[in-house]
């Protein structure tokens, strides 16, 4: 969906909406707007963002827009008019994050308030946040956002962080809930810890610091 793309890394700033221009109803927050004298576009957030254009000849909605195949000339000038009224929102009314999810934005503050260490990003989808120990450059961190059936069996998008630690500490935390085998790196001294609030914030910074140690060297 264009509107998860835009608003992935975003918070939305309530008091910012009205404003702006939206409507506050009991479902949501609604604004409207025209475009190229033929269309109307609504825009509703809730726990999410969603949009849609409607033809204001017929009140029909358009949808074209949307696909991304083969989509003509006039379609692709009605997305971008769509996704410079969704950028424009973002702007005013969003505050950008590192993370999609709370529990990792509130794990990066604690990295920073307690090393000053801010996370690199090395790939261009931003697909993952390295913590770097200042004194060797070595990880102690990686947070990324995958899909939990890359770790189980339940199909939900995630925030996960990867931590070194010794593998006798590995082997007993992964018989608890939130840890898991390492993924994508070396199962036998990283672990993968979920940041959905299954672990609390003191817990997993307690394994940070312990990472943090065992990257220092002797």
């Amino acid at each position: 969906m264009i509107e998860d793309r835009i608003f992935k890394k975003s918070k939305v700033c309530i008091e910012k909406l009205e404003p702006y221009g939206f409507e506050h109803r009991e479902d949501g927050y609604y604004f409207s707007k025209e475009i190229l004298g033929q269309f109307r576009v609504d825009i509703i957030i809730t726990d999410k963002v969603r949009g849609r254009i409607f033809e204001l000849d017929f009140d029909s909605e358009y949808t074209n827009f949307r696909i991304d195949k083969n989509m003509g000339e006039f379609s692709t000038r009605v997305r971008d008019e769509f996704e410079h009224i969704l950028l424009d929102i973002k702007k005013n009314c969003f505050d950008d994050r590192l993370f999609i999810y709370d529990q990792a934005n509130r794990i990066s503050n604690l990295i920073y308030d307690k090393y000053g260490d801010t996370p690199e990003f090395p790939w261009n989808d931003d697909s993952g946040a390295v913590y770097r120990n200042p004194s060797n450059r070595k990880w102690y961190g990686l947070i990324m956002n995958i899909n939990k059936n890359k770790l189980d069996d339940e199909n939900k998008d995630v925030e996960v962080i990867n931590i070194k630690l010794e593998p006798d500490h590995i082997d007993t935390l992964v018989m608890k809930k939130g840890y898991y085998r390492a993924y994508h790196m070396n199962k036998k001294y990283w672990i993968t810890l979920l940041l959905d609030d299954t672990l609390s914030d003191q817990e997993i910074m307690d394994l940070i610091i312990m990472s943090h140690k065992y990257t220092e060297g002797k």
